[in-house]
């Protein structure tokens, strides 16, 4: 997913210390990057629901297709916008459809809630995500250099690029699923309540281990265990919301639309 500074030894990119410049890496690829976001021609349309699928059902596979991408195109990173683009648009859809399921019909309602959704849960949530693994993998789960190889660091589009793939699942799960189960998950009975936190929990547990397996891809790092950690907090505070009887999805869809239990 995201460029490692990695280059072989006679590389120009190579620096006197032996590490690679990330400099000018970065103003080739992310200048790319955004660049092809306003050419569809030039996105994997195909490629991306390949991965997509794939995050759903063995995203294990996905993550040794990455490893195959590193060998061919000298980075981690994607190159191609395709999957963030096709991520944004499915968000929009939905959270459009979540706005006319609880008559958030005004333009200026609709405009809201896609807004909140693609700007904040998945880009802005997913920016702060994907620094602090960055900053997490580069300081303390490096793999010392031995004096005959290259330094090797995480990239911080790389992270990036392990978020959305973390995320789509989630998607999946808290944006489609959840869409379908309202009639059922929008009760007051102790039943809605444990499939309402079951599902969230499933879909963040998701989350945390699709990101685990976009570090664990790199050779370079250590101790990538610790990014499963978050699920055993997620499963006590499982426990804890069934035994006070909280529904998630009442309280999510109280956030954003006002929706009360009647």
């Amino acid at each position: 997913m995201l460029p490692i500074s990695y280059t072989n030894l006679n590389s120009s990119r190579i620096t006197r210390d032996g590490t690679a410049s990330s400099a000018s890496r970065y103003r080739r690829l992310i200048p790319e990057y955004f660049r092809r976001i306003f050419h569809y021609p030039q996105m994997d349309i195909e490629y991306t629901f390949w991965i997509m699928f794939y995050l759903c059902f063995n995203p294990s596979r996905v993550y040794r297709v990455t490893s195959w991408h590193k060998q061919t195109k000298n980075q981690w990173a994607r190159d191609d916008p395709a999957f963030a683009v096709i991520l944004v648009f499915f968000m929009a859809i939905a959270s459009m459809s979540y706005a006319i399921t609880f008559h958030f019909l005004s333009f200026l309602n609709v405009i809201k809630v896609m807004f909140w959704a693609v700007f904040v849960d998945f880009i802005t949530v997913g920016l702060i995500i994907a620094t602090v693994g960055w900053w997490i993998t580069n300081k303390f789960l490096r793999v010392s250099a031995h004096n005959h190889s290259v330094d090797q660091s995480v990239e911080w589009l790389y992270a990036f690029d392990i978020h959305c793939n973390s995320f789509f699942p989630l998607f999946i799960i808290l944006y489609v699923v959840q869409f379908f189960l309202l009639p059922i998950l929008l009760s007051n009975s102790l039943l809605a309540a444990i499939l309402s936190n079951t599902l969230y929990i499933i879909g963040f547990s998701y989350y945390y281990y699709v990101t685990f397996l976009g570090y664990n891809a790199l050779p370079f790092l250590q101790h990538t265990v610790v990014f499963l950690y978050p699920i055993g907090i997620l499963f006590a505070l499982y426990i804890v919301s069934v035994i006070m009887g909280k529904n998630l999805t009442v309280s999510i869809m109280n956030f954003y639309f006002g929706f009360q239990l009647q």
